[in-house]
């Protein structure tokens, strides 16, 4: 994205949806199209529809929460407003979890790119769709670069990524273009199993676990610098309308193509559409239709996007670290900025550390870590329609410069959607997502108690959420087969289960959240003040604005 843009005065609405635009297209659209297809077949294309709707939904609760309180990494802010220090750190760790992924993610797309080059050294980089140890040997370097230079200066690597946006734009529609003219074959649309070979319940899985949701994850940019638009109640619905409109166009486009240009001999080699696993989906898509100039061209746009969107990562990672640090649940030194250079490079540390634990680990191909990631942008997208209860009810006199029409019937569904959303991303990842999450309750309580606080009492608002990850847990191991479980529980009552809890949860939730704010647990209001003085939104808004970007 354009970080440089987005810390100028009086952002125009253009700027608003390039800035969300830019921060859509990272590794997304790199790998989305082919591991969409693998799961979906050409019912990949209803994925990324379904997709930009959830995402919408989510977006237009967040523009409520985001114009009235346009404070910079606002996502992670919101747990705090509503419901008090236990739920912010929470929900702030979650959203820290989801941003500071996307670091070592980006280093492996173009890892696993690079694969895709003629020489004997790089093909060895991947094997059977993973990366071998001089892959992975190689996705650090790329991290540890990338670190190093926004280690010394984020400010440098944002005047660079104003062409290198540009540049990234051009790339895939050039790519759509020229794989659409090699050869479109419309069979390929009904051919081995119809469209929707695997069934409609690999749609829903498409969504959250093929990088779908990971693709639109860039709406975040549009909320979390919307406060410096010129007219924020109506630069950020728009701006998140017309980024996720054009992202959509331009992934369909992708899709698309994908599905037109595979050869039909391939595919039915293959044996399907489940048969065709690319490493570098387009890149040897292209080499297999002897277009080499194309493959030229995405080789290098294997490094001018990933790379380019991790220049914001680095930043919002390490931003998202100082707001846990100033909750206290993380060490002070971690907010810590450099005097001269302008960055936390203790936060920046931690992140490093965080982004080679997930490359160690979980991280041995762009698709098996952004299944894991996915599911964590997805509770990290909690919070919105419930901050938006919450408020409604104890803040009435807030100045809202969007209101979301039809609040009290599209928060409980939206966030049914999500908890839906979260439990397509299939067993085990809700697992793991779960684990990521509630690793910061025992964190809480340690510091609470050092604190020497009631925990019964600072807790109180915030057991919803660890009940609502433990019971999604549960029914998502018991759940279909289809969706990763064990089968207890038949196709099609799980969905509803999750959906019809997940109401209940809702109102759980709002609930907490208002008694958070009659037992004074929220704090001062950062826009409308109050007890103990506070320093008023803008004040902070002005603090280190490089940092302000959230890819």
């Amino acid at each position: 994205m354009d970080v440089s843009a987005a810390n100028r005065k009086g952002l125009s609405l253009f700027a608003l949806i390039m800035i969300g635009l830019g921060s859509i297209f990272g590794s997304g659209w790199l790998f989305g199209a082919g591991q969409a297809a693998q799961v979906a077949g050409p019912a990949a294309l209803v994925a990324w529809v379904i997709g930009a709707i959830f995402i919408g939904m989510i977006a237009m609760s967040y523009a409520e929460v985001g114009a009235a309180y346009p404070l910079p990494g606002a996502m992670a802010r919101f747990g705090s407003i509503s419901h008090g220090p236990v739920l912010g750190f929470i929900t702030g760790w979650a959203v820290w979890i989801a941003t500071a992924s996307l670091i070592p993610i980006e280093a492996i797309a173009g890892t696993q790119y690079m694969s895709s080059w003629s020489y004997g050294w790089a093909r060895d980089l991947v094997a059977d769709g993973s990366l071998t140890g001089t892959g992975i040997a190689m996705a650090l370097f790329l991290t540890v670069a990338l670190w190093l230079a926004c280690y010394w200066s984020v400010e440098l690597l944002a005047r660079a990524n104003n062409l290198l946006t540009l540049v990234k734009f051009a790339i895939p529609v050039l790519a759509v273009g020229a794989l659409i003219a090699s050869g479109f074959h419309t069979d390929n649309f009904t051919a081995h199993g119809g469209f929707a070979p695997n069934g409609w319940s690999a749609v829903l899985t498409a969504v959250t676990a093929s990088g779908v949701v990971f693709a639109f994850n860039g709406f975040q940019a549009v909320v979390n610098l919307g406060g410096n638009a010129k007219n924020p109640g109506r630069a950020i619905p728009l701006a998140l309308v017309g980024a996720l409109s054009l992202g959509l166009v331009i992934y369909l486009a992708l899709q698309v193509a994908f599905l037109g240009a595979v050869p039909p001999e391939k595919l039915a080699e293959a044996g399907g559409w489940s048969g065709i696993n690319f490493a570098s989906p387009f890149a040897d898509l292209a080499k297999l239709l002897m277009l080499h100039w194309v493959v030229t061209m995405l080789q290098f746009g294997a490094f001018i996007s990933p790379n380019g969107a991790n220049i914001g990562n680095v930043a919002s990672s390490a931003y998202l670290a100082q707001n846990l640090a100033d909750t206290g649940f993380f060490p002070k030194k971690i907010a810590e900025v450099h005097p001269r250079y302008g960055v936390a490079r203790p936060a920046m540390w931690l992140n490093l550390g965080f982004s080679i634990l997930l490359l160690l680990t979980i991280g041995h191909s762009w698709e098996a870590l952004a299944s894991v990631v996915s599911a964590a942008m997805v509770v990290s997208y909690l919070m919105g329609p419930i901050a938006v209860g919450v408020f409604r009810q104890t803040k009435p006199e807030l100045p809202r410069p969007f209101r979301l029409p039809a609040a009290k019937i599209l928060c409980p569904l939206i966030f049914a959607f999500a908890a839906c959303a979260l439990y397509w991303s299939k067993w085990p990842n809700t697992g793991k997502v779960t684990l990521l999450t509630l690793v910061s309750v025992p964190i809480a309580a340690v510091v609470l108690r050092r604190r020497g606080e009631n925990l019964r009492r600072q807790f109180a608002p915030a057991w919803w959420l660890v009940g609502f990850l433990l019971w999604l847990s549960l029914l998502s191991a018991l759940g279909s087969p289809e969706f990763g479980g064990h089968g207890v529980i038949p196709g099609g009552l799980d969905t509803a289960l999750v959906g019809v809890s997940a109401l209940g949860f809702y109102f759980w939730a709002v609930r907490a959240g208002v008694q958070a704010h009659r037992a004074g647990l929220p704090g001062p209001d950062p826009v409308l003040g109050g007890a103990g003085g506070n320093v008023p939104a803008q004040t902070r808004h002005d603090e280190e604005p490089a940092q302000a970007a959230v890819s």
